[in-house]
Parts: structure tokens; C-alpha cells; sequence
């Protein structure tokens, strides 16, 4: 049976089965409707000549009529009806009489008007004068068993019978009588029945062999293929991805078995990779440095990776609760309940006590795993230990304490301050005490806006770029101006770059700096006092001989020459205007200069240190040399200050100078001299000042900027020169080296950054 079913519904069977159904519902109709049109076409030959045999009748039997000769009539109807096929000959008269037949003994019987034969005209209740041939025409059965066959032909009243002297008919009368000819169908039976089983014959055979043919076909170039196919086929479902078809065939089922072949080894290819996947994500599943477990719907651990198995050591049915908490029942806020509930994945971070007591920490990522049909059957559990982290985080919370802690207890002020808008995001309590405004109201707030408001441009920029801005001008909240130091760092606050930025109020110290200064300005005017006094005694004299001479004129009351007069009166003016100018120049060094920064031109600060102390210089044959650069660029400082630093240079060179003079006879060597030059070198500009004198001992040199270090004689120096010197350079981003050897005179180097040209 099993067999039987499996031949049942192989594709052979089932091609052959329908092809030769189809096969046999085609020939089998053809054969119907042929036997149908040739059974047809034989009766209706018979129709045919059985109509053309009464029509004969008559006609042969016409000149008898007209002539009343019975016995002839009798004889041609004889004569005809001993034909073969010709069962009986009749002629009926107008009341249904056999007047004439081939079978003597139905003459003169009276057929009923109901007869088949008769009821064909008189169904109706007048009779039909003219019927179809088709109703003319019956078909009936024989007592012998075959078949007959009978047309009527109707004998119609002509003229020649309505005018005819030997019997007379009525010209109303239509149809005089009938011909009933009866033809047996015997014969024509016997042929259509051999006919149709040749038909049927011929439509088995062709059935048959077409079936055959087919089948023969079928099993040949199909069956034994596609069996070959179905044998490969298992044997490459089977994971015999190299298995090869012997079919060597230019046909579609050929093409067939080499695609099955390349798909065979396709998939072999394939097959290698997913189980090369396949080990790699099983390795990855494995070797995760996290927690993954898969859950089914009651929270049992179907399965779990190393990593899982090795820090909880869970038991064969164990559920997830139990493993990782101990716990004897679900958490209360679980992800895998979320994730079964709605199919998405799921995060929390959770917290528990391990089996081991120690408490523990996860990051907790859910997914969930669907079946074909898109229900969740499962969940895969993925935990991060974050214990450790956890654990730094409250430390990093209690250092961030701390260090917040140490961070508003900084004396000096430190602002959070955002690198691209220079916004204060956060900064401590000691800008309350510096700068005036409390922390909410600088919170969120350029800290550009602590400048004047002419520099904040500027600053901008500086703070953005710069790591030291000394001695800046800030504005406190009540208007005051303060001096800082700040210094600028990078950092991150908040994920954010920030810049950390720390002033120092030096405003306290500057200020002593600045007394300082102009208690070495006062000292240096002191020293120079005398050569100030021989500067002013010049232009008093061209003065004092002037109006003495104009008082002896006026007493004596003698006329001045127009001439004379004038020259007196334009040497006075002239001599006035150059002690004035002393005088102002001299009150304008003794005076407290600006900590602000401008741009001044060096040559002009050097020449107007060297003009207020020129007279000295020439009274002690100090001859002075100046090779000065007339295109130097501008730098930024205060002129101020900076000629007190070159007259402090000026004063060390002269009592080097005459310090050296004093100690030996120096006659026919060195000049007594003092160089000074300026130059742009590399972006900077540098000043020298050199000088003849005894030089500094390298045992000291280390200390010449120290304050109060001085190498002269108690009484001839404060100590305050250099230092002061230094300090003002060092404001103004510059630098201040020494080149000297003993005896052998001293040069300083000064080098300011310059300013670029507009």
C-alpha cells in the first residue's frame, strides 16, 4: 500500500495519469462526435433513398394510375419490393385503404387514422396537405429484431386525374393517396456498428499507444532524472554539499542538476561560513567578558555563558532571581518581564547581594528572542558587573567633595570658563571677597565683561590663546580698578572643554612696587641733582648776563639797539624754554607712572634718558655713542617706566665707568664710553647699553637682580637699580640678559616683543 502511495503521488505517475485522461476525454470525444456524424449522415442517406425510392414509385407508377391498370401496378410494386432492403411497398387511398403492396395479403385493409404511419398528416383535425421530409420519416422496430425504416410520399390530384375520361377525381380534392415505402436498416446497422468499433478501436490504440509513448517518455527523460535529482538532493540535504549529478543533458532538466550542483556546492560554501559564524558568535557567546543568559518565560536559565557559569555557579533549573540575588521570587522591577510583555529591549542597572555576601552591581541590557511566527519564546539577559565602578564612583563622589571643598576655599579667585564664549560656568567663593559680585551673579556671564570696557576685545582673544597675563586691569563691582596676575589652563568640566582661569590680586603688592619705584625715581633725581643743577645754571647765566646788562643800559639810560635788544630778548626766551624743559622733563620722570600698557617707540624713551642725564656724563668725560635704529616697530609699554629703567642702565654704566678710572691710570688705553644701540631682530626688539667700566665678578652675577644686592660702596647705592629694572621689563614680556667680564666692561641686552605693522 505504501508503495502504491508512493507511485501515487510521484510526478510520473501523476503526468501520465493526466495526460492520458486529458488524452482519453479528447480522443474519446473526437470518436463520439464522429460515430454521432457518421450515424447521422448514413440515416440521412437512407432518408434519402428511401424518399428518392417512393418518388420512383410514383413516377413509375404514374402512367399505370392514368390508365387505371390495376395489374400493372401491382407488378411494378412487386417488382420493386423484391429488392433486399426493401421490407414493403404500399399505396394507401384517401381514406387509408391499401389499395396496392408488395405483401398480397394487406390488400384493401384500412389502417387506422391514429397509425404512425397516417397520424403524421392527421394529428390535426383537418389534414396536412404538405409535411417536411423530416416528419415524413420513421424509424421503427422490426419482429426480427432489427430496425425499419418508412418515409410517406403523398400522391397530389394533378390535372391530367381531375380532367382524365377514365376516372374522374374532384379538383378540390389535394392529395389523392399516399406511397409507404419501408426500408429495412439492417444492413445500414450492421455498418455503423462496425464503424463505431473501428472508431473505438482506433481511439484505444491511439490512447494506448500515446500513453505508452508518453509513459515510455516519461520514465526515460523524467522520471529517471527527477529520481536522480530526489537521490542527490537528500544526499546534499544530508550535508553532502560536494555531490555531483551525472546528468549530461542540454535540457532543462540538465540545466536543472548543474544548478542543483552549484546550489549543492553554494551552499557547502555557505554552510562553512555559518559554521564559521556560527563558532565565532558560540566563542563570542562564551568568552564575553559579561553576564548573558537566555530566560524563558518563568525566569529559568535555558542557557549561559562562561563568564556567567564561573561567578555564579548556577544549578541545572535554576532561575535567574536565585542566581544573581539569592532571592526566592521575581524582582519587583524586572527588564525581562518588560521585554516578554512588549518585544523590545530593555536597560536597568540593578543591585544586590551575591551568594558570596559581597555586594554587587549590573548594567542590565534585555532582547528579545522571537520563533518564526514573531512571538516572544524567550529573553536573552546581557549584565555588565559594575561593582568596581560603582565603588570609584563613591570614592570620585567623595573626592569631587573634597576637591569641591578645597576648590571655594582657594584664596585666589578660579573661574570655570567655556573655551569658545568665554561664559563662567562655575567659579569659587573667593570672587566674592577679590572682585565684589557674588557667584549667581557671574554664573552665566562673559568673564569679559570683569574688563574696562576698551579692553575687553582684546582680552578675548589674549585669554583664549595665552597662559599668563600679568598685571591686568579688572574692574570690581563697585567701580574700583583692581590689578591681577591670571593664569590660564585647559581642562574639561562636565564633558565640556573649559578653561580654568585664576587671578591674583597684586594690587596690594603693586602699589608697594610702585612706591618702591618712585623711591628709586626720587633716589636717581637725587644723584642727578647735580648735573640737573649744572643744566639749569647754563640757561640762569645767559639769563642773569642778559637783564644785567639791560639793568646797566636802563640806569644809565642809554638806547638798546634794535638789533642787540633783539638778540638779548630771543636768548632769553630761548634759555627760559630750555629750562622749562628740564624742569618738566624732570617732573615728569619724578612723577608716579601708569601700570598701563601703550604703544611707544623705544629710541625716543632711550634718547630722553640719555638727555636728562647728558650733563652728568660730559662733567665726567663720559663720551656716549649711539647707533640707533630709526624703523624700529612700536612695542607695548610705558615710557615712563621704561626711561627709569634705562637711566638706572645709565647711572650703573657711569659709576662703572668712573669706579675703574678711580682704581688705575687708564691714560692711552679704553675711552671712558657708554654704547648704545637698538635693533629688530627675529620679531623682537633689542636695546644694548655697554659700558667701559670695571665689569661684575662672576661670583655676583647671579645676584645683580636680587633686591638690595648691590656691589658699591655703603652710602653710593640703594641695591634697588637692577631689581626695579627687571621687574618693569618682566611687566612688559621682555627679557634682560647680562654680558660681562671683570675689567673688561658690562653690556645688557633688552628684548621686547614687537608689535606687528598696520
Amino acid at each position: 500500500m505504501k508503495r502504491l502511495f508512493k507511485i501515487y503521488n510521484s510526478l510520473s505517475f501523476r503526468l501520465i495519469f493526466w495526460v492520458g485522461l486529458i488524452l482519453m476525454i479528447s480522443i474519446s470525444t473526437w470518436a463520439y462526435y464522429n460515430i454521432k456524424y457518421q450515424k447521422k449522415r448514413a440515416i440521412e442517406n437512407m432518408v434519402a433513398e428511401a424518399d428518392r425510392l417512393g418518388k420512383t414509385i410514383k413516377l413509375g407508377t404514374h402512367y399505370a394510375m392514368m390508365l387505371n391498370s390495376r395489374e400493372d401496378i401491382t407488378q411494378i410494386i412487386k417488382n420493386i419490393g423484391q429488392q433486399k432492403e426493401i421490407e414493403n411497398v404500399r399505396i394507401y387511398n384517401k381514406e387509408g385503404d391499401i389499395k396496392f403492396s408488395n405483401n398480397t395479403g394487406e390488400l384493401d385493409q384500412t389502417t387506422n387514422i391514429k397509425d404512425e404511419a397516417c397520424y403524421i398528416c392527421h394529428r390535426s383535425e383537418l389534414p396536412m396537405i404538405t409535411v417536411s421530409l423530416k416528419k415524413r420519416t420513421r424509424i421503427f422496430a422490426s419482429p426480427k429484431g432489427h430496425r425499419l425504416m418508412g418515409i410517406i410520399s403523398p400522391i397530389y390530384n394533378e390535372l391530367n386525374c381531375s380532367t382524365a375520361p377514365c376516372h374522374v377525381h374532384p379538383e378540390a380534392k389535394k392529395v389523392l393517396g399516399l406511397v409507404d415505402t419501408v426500408i429495412s436498416l439492417e444492413e445500414t446497422d450492421r455498418e455503423i456498428l462496425t464503424y463505431e468499433k473501428g472508431i473505438i478501436g482506433l481511439a484505444l490504440f491511439l490512447f494506448l499507444g500515446t500513453s505508452a509513448i508518453i509513459g515510455v517518455f516519461l520514465l526515460r527523460f523524467v522520471n529517471r532524472p527527477i529520481k536522480k535529482l530526489i537521490k542527490g538532493t537528500h544526499r546534499i540535504g544530508q550535508g553532502e554539499y560536494d555531490y555531483e549529478f551525472e546528468i549530461e543533458r542540454d535540457d532543462d532538466l540538465g540545466h536543472l542538476a548543474q544548478a542543483i550542483n552549484e546550489m549543492g556546492k553554494e551552499t557547502g560554501e555557505k554552510q562553512d561560513e555559518l559554521n564559521k559564524q556560527r563558532d565565532e558568535y558560540q566563542n563570542l557567546f562564551e568568552q564575553a567578558p559579561c553576564y548573558i543568559t537566555v530566560q524563558d518565560r518563568d525566569f529559568k536559565l535555558l542557557r549561559y555563558n562562561h563568564e556567567f557559569a564561573g561567578r555564579f555557579d548556577p544549578q541545572p533549573g535554576d532561575y535567574c532571581y536565585h542566581v544573581y540575588k539569592n532571592r526566592s521570587e521575581r524582582c519587583e522591577h524586572c527588564p525581562v518581564v518588560r521585554t516578554f510583555e512588549d518585544g523590545e529591549p530593555h536597560f536597568s542597572e540593578e543591585a544586590g547581594v551575591g551568594k558570596d555576601g559581597i555586594p554587587s552591581y549590573w548594567v542590565v541590557r534585555t532582547s528579545p528572542i522571537k520563533n518564526s511566527k514573531g512571538d516572544v519564546v524567550a529573553a536573552m539577559e546581557m549584565s555588565v558587573d559594575v561593582t568596581h565602578t560603582k565603588i570609584l564612583e563613591k570614592e570620585v563622589e567623595k573626592s569631587e567633595a573634597k576637591y569641591r571643598t578645597i576648590f571655594n576655599t582657594i584664596p585666589n579667585p578660579v573661574f570655570v570658563v567655556d573655551c569658545k564664549n568665554l561664559e563662567i560656568l562655575d567659579c569659587n567663593d573667593s570672587v566674592s571677597a577679590v572682585h565684589g559680585f557674588s557667584k549667581e551673579a557671574l554664573l552665566e556671564t562673559p568673564f569679559v565683561n570683569l574688563f574696562e570696557e576698551s579692553e575687553r576685545t582684546h582680552y578675548s582673544s589674549e585669554i583664549k590663546t595665552a597662559n599668563v597675563l600679568n598685571q591686568v586691569r579688572l574692574l570690581r563691582k563697585d567701580g574700583n580698578i583692581i590689578y591681577v596676575n591670571i593664569r590660564v589652563s585647559s581642562s574639561e568640566y562636565l564633558g565640556k572643554e573649559v578653561l580654568l582661569v585664576t587671578t591674583s590680586d597684586i594690587t596690594m603688592r603693586l602699589m608697594a612696587e610702585q612706591q618702591l619705584i618712585q623711591a628709586s625715581k626720587m633716589a636717581t633725581l637725587g644723584e642727578m641733582s647735580t648735573g640737573v643743577a649744572h643744566e639749569l645754571n647754563q640757561p640762569l647765566s645767559v639769563i642773569k648776563t642778559a637783564s644785567t646788562f639791560l639793568n646797566k643800559k636802563v640806569r644809565k639810560k642809554e638806547r638798546i639797539k634794535d638789533d642787540i635788544l633783539e638778540t638779548l630778548t630771543a636768548e632769553i626766551d630761548s634759555h627760559v624754554d630750555r629750562a622749562e624743559k628740564i624742569i618738566k622733563h624732570m617732573r615728569e620722570f619724578g612723577r608716579k607712572a601708569d601700570v598701563k600698557k601703550g604703544k611707544i617707540e623705544v629710541n625716543e624713551s632711550l634718547n630722553r634718558a640719555l638727555e636728562i642725564f647728558i650733563q652728568q656724563l660730559k662733567l665726567r668725560e663720559i663720551n656716549v655713542v649711539k647707533d640707533l635704529d630709526d624703523n624700529l616697530p612700536l612695542i607695548l609699554a610705558d615710557a615712563n617706566r621704561l626711561e627709569q629703567v634705562f637711566i638706572n642702565l645709565l647711572i650703573n654704566a657711569r659709576d662703572a665707568i668712573e669706579d675703574r678710572w678711580k682704581k688705575e691710570d687708564h691714560r692711552g688705553e679704553r675711552k671712558k664710553q657708554i654704547s648704545l644701540k637698538s635693533r629688530a631682530e627675529n620679531g623682537k626688539v633689542k636695546i644694548e647699553i655697554e659700558d667701559t667700566g670695571t665689569g661684575i665678578p662672576k661670583s655676583v652675577l647671579d645676584r645683580i637682580f636680587e633686591p638690595f644686592f648691590t656691589t658699591k660702596t655703603v652710602g653710593q647705592g640703594t641695591g634697588l637699580g637692577l631689581s626695579i629694572s627687571y621687574g618693569i621689563v618682566k611687566d612688559y614680556d621682555g627679557t634682560i640678559k647680562v654680558e660681562t667680564g671683570e675689567n673688561e666692561g658690562t653690556k645688557f641686552i633688552i628684548s621686547f616683543p614687537a608689535l606687528e605693522k598696520n
